[in-house]
């Protein structure tokens, strides 16, 4: 049996928020035409990586959101506001997330134009994305925080108490790893300039992030069942 708490039907801010993810993921697509010719085609799915890559991404945003309006039947003045925010975020920062990965992508294709990124501005896109991730997770970890701290009014049990401080932490870091990006990218810019793709590399910090907060919590888990 499902929890008192739980959302059983989609609410409108649900429905808009859903509405807006379906815009941005257009925003990502390779081409909004179809190629006239099969030279054309080819050229287009040379952006088939950056797409799924920043498609990816894109719904991993969209999937804590989502868990969030499913676990817990909250829908106040903050979390309205905190969607709002959260949506703003995603629709502003498309070109950005879209733009890195092309660049990238076409750089180990060795296809990427000389005038696409000029060496001296990497630095400014590593600091534009990063400043994007730690303002999106940041936000989710504000909505899943709000969540933790009305725990009892939300009736949560002992293993969903410790799912959703778990869900802050894991929020919290991912926001932290974008700004630790950001700081990298402006230390080698003042510097190291030579040394910028570092602040690419901090990203891999993810995997370690969720391996060790994952296993965290199913030791907290663990202690909890009988």
């Amino acid at each position: 049996m499902p929890s008192g708490h739980r959302r059983r039907e989609v609410s409108r801010i649900e429905g808009f928020s859903d509405a807006v993810f379906g815009f941005a993921v257009t925003l990502l697509v390779v081409s909004l035409e179809v190629p006239k010719t099969f030279h054309e085609l080819l050229l287009t799915m040379q952006g088939l990586p950056a797409f799924a890559i920043s498609f990816g991404l894109l719904f991993q945003i969209w999937w804590r959101h989502y868990r969030f309006f499913r676990r817990y039947d909250l829908e106040d003045s903050h979390v309205i506001t905190m969607t709002g925010l959260l949506l703003f975020v995603v629709l502003f920062y498309v070109y950005p997330l879209k733009f890195l990965w092309s660049y990238l992508v076409l750089g180990l294709l060795g296809r990427a134009a000389p005038d696409m990124l000029p060496p001296d501005e990497v630095w400014a896109l590593f600091a534009i994305y990063g400043l994007g991730v730690a303002a999106a997770f940041g936000i989710l970890a504000a909505l899943y925080r709000h969540a933790y701290a009305r725990r009892s009014e939300l009736d949560l049990t002992p293993l969903e108490i410790v799912d959703t401080r778990v869900d802050v932490y894991r929020n919290v870091a991912l926001a932290g790893i974008g700004l630790l990006s950001v700081v990298v990218a402006l230390a080698a810019k003042a510097f190291f300039p030579r040394q910028v793709g570092f602040a690419g590399f901090v990203y891999f910090l993810i995997g370690v992030s969720e391996t060790t907060l994952g296993a965290y919590n199913g030791r907290l888990r663990k202690r909890l069942q009988p």
